[in-house]
């Protein structure tokens, strides 16, 4: 047969064999050069574990006085065996997916892993096998694929310091080498931390708010290696993950909202939009505190219940200040299709002219236009712009030390003076005479110890422990940071708070003795005269 006429595009390319190329040691460094960010990273981890069965994910950084080691994350699934995680660990397989599983293309583990570290290592432990664990690093894939066996003991010992959380069952990655960590400076430790922890909580609490809302705990943690503590102790600074969901208000921003519109896409069928309106100038942190309003705004995208994309019009019209107020939920088929295709690092979709045509097409069932939806949105935008508002006073932000759900709700109702570093709390040793005392060079506020356990129920405390003592706290003393000159009268405030507050801990000491009805430490916290001065 010929194949120079005109018509060869009508015929299959022609073969006369195959021959087997095993990949080149270069697509092993490859792997370290994925685009994927540290939060993006981290996030398509807990993917793995949540596809585990996992009810419980620890994220847990070590370090010691001067550095971050190292980040583990610890889940309580349903575990590998020596096979599994061979599997687990080969470059460029790819396994059989469930139908709701978030994993897709077999490639997340090793790729967002390695784009970050120079070693990764999973332990891991079934209800029938041993604890075992495999080890890649760069090196090792570059020398013929070479993968190591972790030594059988020290699987069971990383296993069994994590026994709060792997109970019969899990799976611990470890990242050793993370170049991140690295390029820290000596005594900047702290500094790094709490914006790393701070994006990769909100980064979590957003693309996995279902799952939170449904029962997943998830927790971040650092642990200082320089204390002597095994595992997640009490001590160790916690943060538990709370969802950010970015449709979480509670009234809409207009009547009638949400609304559900179907668009006929050709190649996929009719694809459920559900179209939402947020109210003008809300303050929530899902509208708030996940990034720009700007960039926000548009298409919400889920896979199996994980988004996978969040904001963005898809080419179907430029984002626009006016538009904040517009976002719209999309659940992704669950088979595949040429419409709506997802990226290796599940961060955006792809989409081709037949959704952005759909979209000009879709109504809801009263047979209102997608486009009329998004005038509704510029409606109310433009409403609440001319709504007179109460303008808040700025305040220095809170920061390590006061739990994390009252720092969210302190973001949602006061703005932050730009370029202030956050209030912390934490216990020290005062004289007796003290209750707290200020360092206002390190915006700290230290809290006598020896009143610890007052606070407490008489347990030993954690890192975020006694909310409405340091909350209260905050309020009061917020506006003594930031500050040039000291007066006089700011110093006399502290003292006669100090003498308060501590004739506050001898009640509750004394109702406690006499077994009073009411044992609440912090009821007694801050009488009306303490409070007066900054109230009025």
């Amino acid at each position: 047969m010929s194949y120079t006429s005109g018509t060869d595009w009508q015929y299959d390319v022609p073969t006369t064999g195959s021959t087997h190329l095993p990949p080149d040691a270069g697509y092993g460094r490859a792997l370290t050069n994925q685009g994927y960010g540290f939060e993006v990273a981290v996030a398509d981890l807990i993917d793995n574990s949540i596809d585990a069965g996992a009810d419980k994910v620890v994220v847990h950084f070590l370090r010691d006085a001067d550095r971050i080691l190292t980040l583990l994350i610890i889940d309580n699934g349903k575990g590998m065996d020596e096979a599994g995680l061979d599997a687990a660990m080969t470059v460029g397989r790819r396994r059989d997916y469930g139908e709701g599983a978030l994993g897709m293309y077999g490639t997340g583990l090793k790729a967002a892993s390695l784009s970050h570290a120079s070693s990764l290592t999973v332990v891991s432990r079934t209800r029938r096998s041993r604890a075992a664990g495999r080890r890649l690093t760069a090196e090792g894939i570059e020398d013929s694929f070479r993968c190591d066996t972790v030594d059988p003991q020290y699987a069971q010992d990383l296993v069994d310091r994590y026994d709060g959380v792997i109970e019969w069952q899990g799976n611990i990655v470890r990242w050793d080498g993370v170049r991140a960590f690295e390029t820290v400076a000596r005594g900047q430790s702290d500094q790094f931390l709490s914006k790393a922890i701070s994006r990769l909580e909100s980064h979590l609490g957003l693309y996995l708010h279902r799952y939170l809302q449904s029962g997943l705990k998830l927790d971040i943690a650092v642990w200082d290696v320089s204390s002597g503590e095994r595992g997640l102790g009490e001590e160790v600074d916690h943060i538990a993950v709370e969802a950010l969901d970015p449709f979480g208000y509670k009234v809409p921003g207009k009547p009638g909202y949400p609304r559900e519109f179907m668009a006929p896409v050709e190649g996929l069928g009719d694809l459920r939009l559900t179209a939402h309106i947020w109210p003008a100038k809300s303050k929530q942190a899902g509208f708030r505190q996940i990034g720009s309003l700007t960039e926000r705004q548009g298409f919400y995208f889920y896979r199996n219940d994980r988004l996978v994309q969040a904001g963005g019009w898809n080419g179907w019209r430029d984002p626009e200040g006016h538009h904040v107020l517009a976002r719209v939920a999309v659940d992704l088929p669950s088979r595949e299709n040429n419409v709506l295709s997802l990226d290796v690092k599940k961060e955006s979709v792809t989409v081709t002219p037949g959704f952005t045509d759909g979209l000009d097409k879709a109504v809801d069932s009263k047979g209102h236009t997608f486009r009329s939806y998004v005038l509704d949105a510029e409606t109310a935008y433009r409403d609440g712009s001319r709504r007179s508002e109460i303008v808040r006073k700025p305040v220095t932000p809170p920061g390590k030390g006061l739990d994390p759900k009252v720092k969210r709700v302190i973001k949602e109702e006061l703005p932050e003076k730009p370029g202030e570093e956050p209030i912390t709390f934490t216990w020290g040793v005062l004289p007796p005479n003290q209750f707290f005392d200020l360092d206002r060079e390190h915006n700290a506020v230290i809290l006598n110890k020896a009143y610890r356990e007052d606070f407490n129920d008489g347990r030993r405390g954690g890192a975020n422990d006694a909310p409405v003592t340091k909350t209260l706290l905050f309020l009061l003393l917020e506006d003594c940071f930031g500050l040039g000159r000291w007066e006089r009268s700011r110093q006399d405030r502290l003292d006669y708070w100090n003498t308060i507050l501590l004739a506050s801990v001898d009640a509750q000491r004394t109702r406690v003795r006499n077994n009073s009805p009411d044992t609440s430490a912090q009821s007694f916290l801050f009488p009306l005269d303490a409070t007066e001065d900054f109230f009025t």
